[in-house]
């Protein structure tokens, strides 16, 4: 089989703000969630802030020149609220749009398309200290209204906006019952229910967003919303598998309450019975409001875990991954390939979207890079990897699912959240004393199936 892509489909490289731009007190630019986060002794790994990251506000050029050179054309990357509006809400900084502009120009200079996404976590620190970010309505309103100032002024240039990244992240990973939780701006709460709340009230974020981005843009434009859902993968593809795993879909982990209400202005039923009184309190024209009507799905998919049917309650079991089962370097990041097929599958049938285009906005993985004496870095089990997820991205192309284009994460090496500088996600090898960028052999690899428009 030679896996080859029909012509209308993309090839790209992703990245986040947070996590390459470093420059956190250039031009106006005031603290995020991130920045309050990343000082603060033992949280992240190795006292690692994102400071510095890759330095790409200064290098950008340097940047997308490395994207042109390995043939990508389509760039998704991320807005920095606090650049923007560095108080979370009231006055715009136009110094810090104008980094925004000269990238997006630059991109363009080159033939690049921006894709840009207006939340990937990185939220205004005074917002925190005002009321808690997520944990009140008042964010909502507030990210529309920095949604709408962004698309003012970057609307003529950029025409795929995506609104948030991957919401259960940044809330059920964001907000810890009775603990502090892994992820910024690690907020304890007191119940289930106080989690759940946040995620709700990132959904009326987003739905807001959606109706200010189309009231806002001065040219037609696409509007995406980016999760990175649990996907449930059948043992075996017989009738009674697939079954247990389109069920068990809607309450693996965040699913029913996130996904579900954006494309089907309902929360799970399933999940709604689970959760029961930890279930978020919904007020009148909510849902309606969540309930936008989108352009695109962005699904980020780096694993799976595997279903079967079971004679139990529920109908099925979610099984464990043995020890000597295949993981990169991350420890959550088990190599189900087949992961990004079936979360294509159960967008279609398990939510019932079956013409809503698609696209994998994140795939790729960490693994434990090394410099050879001759300046290479021969990533080959970066290149496993990505082979295997593209040929199940090709599967549900072939097999008629709308999948549109493929964003692999990342472009660069760079800051990996709590992890710091310890896992590299990168095609390119970015030596953080020297801010060198070396391309591993993905790279090449990748810029190969981008020329022949196919699996290599």
């Amino acid at each position: 089989m030679t896996y080859a892509f029909p012509n209308s489909f993309f090839w790209g490289a992703a990245t986040s703000s947070y996590q390459i731009e470093g420059a956190i007190a250039a031009e106006g630019r005031k603290p995020s969630v991130w920045d309050r986060f990343a000082a603060t002794p033992g949280r992240v790994l190795n006292g690692d802030t994102g400071a510095i990251a890759c330095d790409h506000y200064h290098r950008f050029r340097e940047d997308v020149a490395l994207m042109a050179d390995l043939g990508i054309r389509h760039y998704r990357f991320s807005i920095a609220w606090p650049r923007v509006i560095p108080n979370g809400r009231g006055a715009v900084n136009e110094a810090g749009v104008d980094f925004y502009r000269r990238l997006v120009d630059c991109l363009q200079e080159q033939g690049i398309t921006p894709y840009a996404t207006l939340f990937h976590w990185d939220s205004p620190q005074a917002l925190e200290d005002r009321y808690g970010s997520w944990r009140s309505r008042e964010m909502a309103q507030d990210f529309a209204e920095y949604v709408a100032a962004v698309v003012e002024r970057l609307g003529d240039r950029i025409s795929h906006w995506i609104t948030l990244n991957e919401i259960a992240c940044f809330t059920h990973l964001g907000y810890g019952v009775g603990q502090i939780p892994p992820h910024a701006p690690g907020t304890v709460v007191a119940t289930p229910k106080d989690v759940w709340q946040t995620s709700h009230h990132a959904l009326l974020g987003h739905g807001l967003a959606c109706q200010a981005i189309r009231a806002a843009s001065p040219i037609p434009c696409t509007v995406a919303l980016v999760d990175n859902y649990a996907v449930t993968v059948p043992l075996a593809e017989t009738p009674e598998h697939i079954t247990a795993a389109q069920v068990a879909f809607h309450t693996a982990w965040a699913n029913g309450g996130i996904l579900f209400p954006a494309l089907t202005g309902a929360y799970s039923p399933l999940l709604l019975e689970k959760l029961g009184a930890d279930a978020p309190d919904i007020q009148d024209g909510d849902l309606q409001t969540i309930c936008q009507p989108l352009d695109v799905l962005g699904l980020n998919v780096y694993s799976g875990s595997y279903v079967r049917a079971a004679d139990n309650a529920d109908g099925f079991e979610t099984l464990p991954f043995p020890a000597s089962y295949p993981r990169l370097h991350m420890p959550w990041l088990w190599v189900v390939p087949d992961a990004l097929y079936w979360g294509v599958r159960h967008v279609s049938e398990v939510l019932g979207h079956r013409q809503l285009s698609i696209w994998v906005t994140e795939n790729g993985c960490a693994v434990e890079d090394v410099l050879t004496e001759q300046g290479e870095v021969l990533d080959c089990d970066r290149i496993l990897y990505l082979r295997q997820h593209l040929q199940a991205a090709h599967r549900a192309v072939s097999e008629g699912y709308p999948l549109g284009g493929y964003f692999v994460w990342s472009l660069l090496d760079n800051f990996e959240w709590a992890w710091g500088y310890d896992r590299r996600f990168g095609l390119t090898y970015v030596d953080f004393d020297t801010q060198q960028r070396i391309p591993k052999a993905s790279a090449r690899w990748y810029a190969e199936c981008i020329r022949q428009n196919r699996v290599v």
